[in-house]
């Protein structure tokens, strides 16, 4: 129960049901409460399944609009954000799908950037480490970075 990934998600489950019932303000002061103790935001908007993980935790961002399913688990620094947008499209784009989403068993290690609304993570997929993706990638994969080229002088 030392663990911040526990304390971040279980503000977020209780911010999250005041979320969706339109209690104005409380939410989001509880997840920011929480991101200033853990380093850990996730916006109470974000729907979360069962058996969710964050393991280490500092540096993970969660947007508004993110779904994520069963069984994940995800590393410090990881970010599930939107596209940049226009300084004018706040308004145009509340309530619409901005975040990605992520289906059950996937595992996100550290660094990993995944934007946009229209990007889903296939179940049982797993998202190596510094990844930055802005489209889907179907179930069943391993995606990671080639391994550098060292170069000693």
């Amino acid at each position: 129960f030392s663990y911040p990934g526990i304390l971040a998600i279980t503000v977020h489950r209780i911010a999250h049901q005041l979320y969706r019932h339109q209690v104005p303000l409380l939410p989001r002061i509880l997840s920011e409460y929480a991101h200033s103790v853990t380093g850990i935001d996730i916006h109470p908007g974000a729907i979360i399944g069962e058996r969710f993980v964050i393991d280490h935790g500092t540096g993970v961002v969660i947007g508004e609009t993110t779904h994520i399913g069963k069984n994940v688990r995800i590393y410090q620094g990881v970010t599930l954000g939107a596209l940049s947008l226009p300084k004018d499209a706040g308004e145009m784009l509340r309530g619409k799908k901005r975040h990605p989403t992520i289906e059950d068993n996937v595992i996100i290690y550290s660094g990993a950037t995944i934007i946009g609304g229209e990007t889903v993570i296939g179940a049982n997929t797993t998202i190596g480490g510094n990844v930055w993706l802005t489209e889907s990638v179907p179930a069943n994969t391993r995606v990671m970075l080639e391994t550098p080229k060292l170069v000693y002088k």
